[in-house]
């Protein structure tokens, strides 16, 4: 009736006139940074680079954690929880792994500048064409005639001076995805020789630009410990093949002499060094004996030449 509406109309007149209150009293209490979805305590520098690609990819880079590209026997991801505080605080050097391997520690830490090294050429060959965002042509599929065609070709392009090709390249990866755990064997001629695997499914990356941009300030090299460029203020972290038997994962293996000369190297370097390794009693003694702080730590299940996937007491030598 009368009544009601005159009641409607006299609200909404005391609605309107407080209309200016309740908008100031939302500023009040509401952070206008809030209003813009953004942390409270964001300084206003962060703001006027929110728009800059490259700025925005190199604060991703403490976000965004790359899986290693290659299934890796011994592959240390699993450590990085344990090298990251000792990293942190040196993350302004620049960072060295004569022994990158899989990569997965320097996936993990996503250093700006890195000097990655392995003496295995196909690695090291693969990493430098995925830095120059290689994308595979060849056929991939988990099939075994394919597979042992494509172990042929590439065992041929290395004796016909391929293999730093782009498709040597492709049909490593192709081969690492698809063999037998993942492993990388050759045999005393050099070729490849490790069989088909026995994966029910297998996932092959046919992009690689997010590792392209990753790498854009990463340095690959194929020498032997000794000649990598190492400088006095570079942070080490070397993670040499275990102290076992089975170490031909390159051509030349590696034997204890190459244990001793990897830690007594690094002994000498005048920044900080961390190593890695299997915790056998000569390698204890031996790290002990150059001047290493130790740390002991129980590995995950590894991955040898037989199968054997038992855990594997590790040590971190620190200096």
């Amino acid at each position: 009736g009368p009544q009601t509406r005159r009641t409607r109309i006299c609200l909404a007149r005391d609605l309107r006139s407080n209309l200016y209150g309740l908008v100031f009293t939302l500023f009040a209490f509401i952070p206008f940074p809030a209003l813009l979805r953004l942390p409270p305590a964001t300084p206003l520098a962060d703001l006027q680079h929110t728009a800059s690609p490259k700025t925005h990819f190199e604060r991703r880079r403490m976000f965004v954690t790359l899986k290693p590209p290659l299934k890796w026997a011994g592959g240390k991801r699993w450590l990085v929880p344990h090298l990251k505080p000792i990293w942190d605080s040196h993350s302004e050097r620049r960072y060295v792994e004569p022994f990158c391997g899989g990569l997965a520690v320097v996936l993990g830490l996503q250093p700006r500048r890195a000097l990655l090294n392995d003496i295995n050429p196909h690695l090291i060959n693969f990493y430098r064409h995925l830095q120059n965002g290689m994308q595979p042509q060849i056929e991939m599929r988990n099939n075994e005639q394919l597979f042992y065609r494509h172990r042929e070709r590439f065992n041929q392009l290395i004796q016909n001076g391929g293999a730093k090709s782009s498709e040597a390249a492709e049909l490593f990866y192709y081969l690492n995805r698809t063999c037998f755990n993942g492993l990388c064997r050759f045999n005393k001629g050099g070729g490849f020789n490790v069989p088909f695997g026995t994966y029910s499914r297998i996932n092959y990356a046919s992009d690689f630009s997010q590792y392209a941009r990753s790498f854009k300030q990463w340095q690959f090299t194929n020498v032997d410990v000794e000649a990598v460029a190492i400088e006095p203020t570079d942070f080490v972290y070397a993670d040499p093949p275990y102290d076992v038997e089975f170490t031909t994962y390159s051509a030349g293996g590696f034997s204890w002499e190459d244990q001793q000369r990897t830690a007594e190297l690094l002994a000498k370097h005048r920044g900080p060094v961390v190593i890695s390794n299997q915790a056998t009693a000569r390698i204890i003694e031996l790290y002990q004996d150059l001047g290493f702080e130790l740390r002991y730590l129980d590995g995950p299940r590894r991955i040898s030449c037989t199968g054997d996937r038992t855990a594997a007491r590790e040590v971190l030598a620190i200096k």
